[in-house]
Order: C-alpha cells, then structure tokens, then sequence
C-alpha cells in the first residue's frame, strides 16, 4: 500500500474512532453506557476499509434508556 493510500487509511478510522468517541460521550450525557460500543474490526480490515460503528449489546433497562432519549416521532 503506498503511502497516500495508507495516510487515507488511517485517516478514515481516525474518524470513526472519533465518531465513537463522540457518542459514547453523548450517551454518557443521557445517562447511557453501551459497553461494547467501539469500532467492527472486520470492517476496518476490508479493501478498501469501512469502518463501521458496533453498538453491541445492551440490557432492557438500557434499551428503554436509550429509546427515551430519542426525540419523539416528528421531533427532528
């Protein structure tokens, strides 16, 4: 891989690694933590990368947390 395309590289999972960073501190506002929120790997590895954000999995509690925080229906 020649040094542009690497420098592109890692500039797109700069990124999503900010975008990651940003929600999380967003849920964290709302009182929310999604414990396996962080970048698919796989996604990062392919050719050429697409990161993708994972959300993983949450509690109930959590998932209802979440909902709430949401604008209602119309609100954006």
């Amino acid at each position: 891989m020649d040094s542009g395309r690497t420098a592109l590289v890692k500039e797109q999972i700069q990124d999503a690694e900010e975008a990651v960073a940003e929600l999380r501190a967003a849920l964290e506002r709302a009182g929310i933590r999604l414990p396996s929120l962080g970048l698919d790997a796989v996604t990062c590895a392919t050719e050429p990368p697409r990161p993708l954000v994972e959300l993983g999995r949450c509690t109930v509690e959590t998932a209802r947390r979440l909902a709430a925080a949401l604008p209602e229906e119309g609100g954006r």
